[in-house]
Formats: C-alpha cells, sequence, structure tokens
C-alpha cells in the first residue's frame, strides 16, 4: 500500500483569506511552500490537498473556478520541481452536513479508495482543529501547522480531545519533520 501526505490548501500551501480564495488572482503563494512541496515529492509518499471549499455551496465561487484553482497550483508545484497527485475538494456548507467536509473524513477515504493508500502510515498537515479531527478519524499521524488567524484553534488544545501529534510554523517544517519521522522508520 502507498503511503501519503495529505495537505489542506488554505494556510499551507496558499495565504488563508477571510473572504475565500475565488480566483487565481487571489491565491497567494505561502513562502517556501512551493521549495517544501519539492523536497515533500521526492520522499517516495504520494502529496494529496485536501481542502473544504464551501465558498461554492454559498454561491461565491462556481467549482469551474476552484478546479482552475488547483489546476494552477498544481501546475506552479510542478514547475518548481514538486507534484501534487490530486486534488479533493468539499463543496459543500458547513450547515449541510456532508460526508466529504472536514472534520469527517470523507475526502480521505476517497483519496484511500482511489490510490490504495496505507492512511495509518500517511500523515495529515492541516491548520485548523477540523484537519486534525479528520485525520485522526483515520489513523493518519497529524501535523497542525500554527496559523496567527487561527491562532484559537491551537489555545483551544489544551481542553480538545483532539490534539495533533504535532504542532510547527509552517510547510517547510512539518516538510522536515516528516522527512525525519521517515528516516528514522528505515
Amino acid at each position: 500500500m502507498t503511503k501519503a501526505v495529505f495537505l489542506d490548501r488554505d494556510g499551507i500551501i496558499c495565504k488563508d483569506r477571510d473572504d475565500y480564495v475565488k480566483s487565481w488572482d487571489e491565491f497567494v503563494w505561502i513562502p517556501g511552500a512551493r521549495k517544501a512541496l519539492k523536497r515533500l515529492s521526492g520522499n517516495y509518499r504520494m502529496v494529496i490537498v485536501i481542502t473544504n471549499q464551501s465558498a461554492v455551496g454559498r454561491g461565491l465561487v462556481s467549482r469551474l473556478s476552484v478546479e482552475d484553482i488547483h489546476q494552477r497550483m498544481m501546475r506552479g508545484v510542478h514547475q518548481a520541481g514538486g507534484r501534487i497527485e490530486k486534488v479533493y475538494y468539499c463543496p459543500h456548507r458547513p450547515e449541510d452536513d456532508c460526508i466529504c467536509r472536514k472534520p469527517k473524513p470523507g475526502l480521505l477515504l476517497k483519496a484511500a479508495k482511489d490510490f490504495a493508500l496505507d492512511l495509518k502510515s500517511s500523515y495529515l498537515v492541516g491548520d485548523s482543529l477540523s484537519d486534525v479531527e479528520a485525520g485522526r478519524h483515520v489513523g493518519c499521524t497529524t501535523i497542525m501547522v500554527r496559523n496567527d488567524k487561527k491562532a484559537g484553534s491551537v489555545r483551544n488544545l489544551l481542553t480538545d480531545k483532539t490534539r495533533p501529534d504535532y504542532i510547527v510554523s509552517d510547510l517547510s517544517a512539518a516538510v522536515n519533520l516528516i522527512l525525519k519521522l521517515d528516516s528514522a522508520e528505515r
């Protein structure tokens, strides 16, 4: 079975926006993200993005626009020497109570089925408790990236039952950790 690294998109690869990333013009790479993805791609793990995109369900952006953003993001990573195998996204609003919206594990389970992934040997990197909870549901090692916009999430870790396995400063630090953990495993 294949091992994977699952990444959230907003706050991990591109800057998070209060009004959602609705077009490629609003997509701003987080410094060092493409370089980190290049390093991660050479680690014999599949890189897959899983992201909630409720702006679609809210009527703020079309599926076509979100898919265009994802294609351009994947192309940008490829041009930097990295690879994202696939992007899975949930277009629903939180109140729709779908199975694919994190913290539910639907996106992870779909990816696992599509690519015969070993979820218990995979990592999930996100910046919110819903990311961590989704990863925990399926047995992934969870890594939370500190996000100033979601600082409350990190503060709440002390009282929340869903704690990440690790907390790091950014995607680059998460990749360093994954590479270190993988080399210790060999």
